[in-house]
């Protein structure tokens, strides 16, 4: 299912419940990207050795610890996670793996971690970002017949698909990520439209050299094939941060926006991120977050500190994961 939070106070999807109203006031969209910033090799701190061992180890460029002076602390992170991955990210062609859980190529059910190639199909045409999108019946009606995630748009409004991509990744509008879908996907009818993007997203996946990956779903509410693993959706929220104005929807922790309403009277929205990450941990650059009874929970995550970005990924957990994506993170930065 499509995704991400805790499900005593959010809907099954997980999103936090959107704020609609007749007043607010508009935020700016500003522009941000994945730092591309050369980063430092991985290091391990050598203990104490014996006076023969030192000896042995004086070659020079030899490796002057040994296992038994090796921590295990310092060798993998601090979590028993085995479908997560991390990696430092360099630039747009080029990434380093840091450390592979052991499940880390398992294709696993991904829930609304999906949005975020829903959000790079549509940012691969710069020009659809001011197209103005009237919100049909049926989006709100497929989030309630689903237990989607919302983010309460309101039928007849119309918004442009800048601001659906805010509804979508922000607090993980199922409605918007159906709208983008049927909007941006051709034929003759919305189940149409709706397939046809879809296959675009598996295009898409395919061309990132994401082989555990395969989508039937815009929002993460699988059909039964809807699925990925920890290092795709890695490089694919690497990939996807490269994108300025994603880099910069999914840091925001909250978005005010307005939008003309079918009584021709303004709407402002309220949207809350759904990724605790962004309060709880220094330097979290975003990604996005998933949830849900049969998927469990997933997160994409990104954070920079001393000019180094890391990006890594979480899938399939039963339990929320934002504190293991610290651990992750926080060994990442000491290596």
């Amino acid at each position: 299912m499509g995704s991400h939070a805790r499900p005593n106070r959010l809907h099954r999807t997980g999103a936090r419940v959107a704020t609609v109203a007749l007043f607010g006031a508009f935020l700016p969209i500003t522009a941000g990207g994945l730092a591309q910033a050369d980063t430092a090799p991985v290091t391990h701190s050598a203990g104490e050795t014996d006076r023969a061992s030192a000896d042995t180890l004086a070659t020079a460029g030899q490796d002057k610890s040994t296992p038994e002076t090796r921590s295990t602390s310092q060798d993998v992170p601090d979590t028993a996670l085995a479908n997560a991955y991390l990696l430092d990210a360099r630039d747009g062609s080029q990434e380093r793996e840091m450390w592979a859980g052991a499940k880390a190529d398992q294709s696993v059910s991904m829930a609304s971690t999906t949005k975020i190639m829903t959000a790079l199909v549509v940012l691969r045409h710069p020009e659809w970002l001011d197209r103005q999108i009237t919100v049909k019946q049926e989006y709100r009606d497929y989030v309630q017949e689903n237990g989607a995630s919302t983010a309460d748009l309101q039928t007849g409004d119309t918004l442009t698909a800048r601001q659906l991509l805010h509804a979508m990744l922000i607090p993980s509008g199922g409605d918007a990520a159906m709208a983008l879908a049927d909007s941006f996907g051709t034929g003759g009818t919305m189940d149409a439209r709706i397939a046809e993007f879809e296959s675009r997203m598996n295009t898409e996946a395919q061309q990132l050299g994401m082989t555990g990956t395969h989508f039937d779903s815009f929002d993460g509410i699988s059909h039964g094939d809807n699925r990925s693993t920890a290092r795709d959706l890695a490089k694919l929220g690497q990939r996807a941060m490269l994108q300025p104005v994603f880099a910069d929807i999914v840091k925001t922790k909250k978005f005010e926006t307005e939008a003309p309403a079918a009584n021709g009277r303004t709407r402002y929205y309220t949207w809350v991120t759904t990724n605790d990450l962004l309060s709880s941990y220094d330097g979290a650059l975003g990604i996005k977050t998933g949830s849900g009874a049969e998927a469990g929970y997933s997160l994409v995550f990104a954070a920079q500190r001393d000019n180094r970005t890391l990006v890594g990924a979480i899938v399939g957990a039963d339990q929320e994961v934002f504190a293991d994506a610290a651990k992750i993170l926080d060994w990442g930065f000491a290596h």
